[in-house]
């Protein structure tokens, strides 16, 4: 890997998780909707805006080639289901007053990296890593013990996520034609919702005053160009240096909650959040160690 290969990925990285990371500000103004009508909005405009895109860009024949292959396509899917369902459950997050729930989800990001390359890509753990894991584990005993109830927010979006970074890093398709798949396929599943929904009464795609149909169309802008830039740094960068980066996402969401949402942060948790800093402070210090020796 190149030095400016690594310097580029590094930087589409910090791009896309400093936008992950004020989030919380910009879908807490569409708070009065249902998640799953923000969601289909994001889905629907990200994927005319990156259609728009891929045209100036002409670029059509790339996703022509992926569509050839099935097992691409398959993967893709798999990654529009895990990438969807994170951004529901972190909508409902936001809407719920639950947004110090979902920082601690994308901090255990990186540790469920740690877990994904242990089990799916048969890597090895070092001592270093694996204190960071066992800390983890008691920052989410000690989380259960908090809150009195298995944390389930945080870990959907920090497996979901985990997860999702894992199958695009693995597909050698290029972020802009992976993303206009991605939020093809989920278009399917918000077209049946907005049908039902409209058979309520509710219309989801239409009806909104001038300032949240602009919010949601820049709902579109902002959902793609984090996912560009995500996935360009995922096949530029190791999963263990992008696992690092994503430490900036859930930073700049916990101290939205706390000192912009005012939302309470108990003692008990100060313990969980406390726990999950040492082992990323441990599992930064071996990421390190590794990016030191030499190939």
């Amino acid at each position: 890997m190149t030095a400016s290969r690594q310097l580029a990925g590094i930087g589409f990285g910090l791009l896309a998780y400093g936008i992950w990371g004020f989030f919380p500000l910009y879908f807490r103004q569409l708070s009065d909707l249902a998640p799953m009508d923000v969601l289909s909005n994001r889905a629907v405009w990200a994927c005319v805006l990156v259609a728009v895109l891929l045209t100036l860009r002409r670029q059509w024949s790339k996703v022509a080639a992926v569509c050839r292959d099935r097992s691409q396509l398959a993967m893709l899917a798999l990654a529009a289901l895990l990438i969807g369902s994170n951004w529901l459950v972190f909508l409902w997050a936001v809407a719920d007053h639950q947004v110090i729930a979902s920082s601690l989800g994308y901090f255990l990001t990186p540790l469920v990296n740690v877990l994904l390359g242990l089990v799916v890509l048969k890597e090895r753990l070092n001592p270093l890593e694996w204190t960071s894991v066992a800390l983890a584990v008691v920052a989410i005993g000690n989380e259960i013990v908090a809150v009195g109830s298995l944390p389930w927010v945080s870990l959907f979006l920090a497996a979901t996520f985990g997860t999702y970074g894992l199958v695009r890093k693995q597909l050698p398709v290029d972020a802009v034609s992976g993303l206009w798949l991605e939020t093809l396929a989920m278009l399917p599943l918000c077209a049946v919702y907005a049908c039902w929904q409209q058979g309520n009464g509710h219309p989801v795609f239409s009806g909104h005053g001038p300032t949240t149909t602009a919010l949601l169309i820049g709902a579109g802008a902002l959902t793609a160009l984090p996912l560009m830039a995500f996935a360009a740094a995922t096949q530029r960068l190791h999963l263990v240096t992008v696992g690092m980066l994503m430490y900036i996402n859930p930073t700049l969401q916990f101290a939205t909650a706390v000192w912009l949402f005012g939302e309470p942060m108990q003692r008990a948790r100060l313990l969980s959040f406390g726990l999950i800093w040492l082992g990323l402070l441990v599992f930064s210090w071996s990421a390190w160690g590794k990016l030191r020796q030499p190939a």
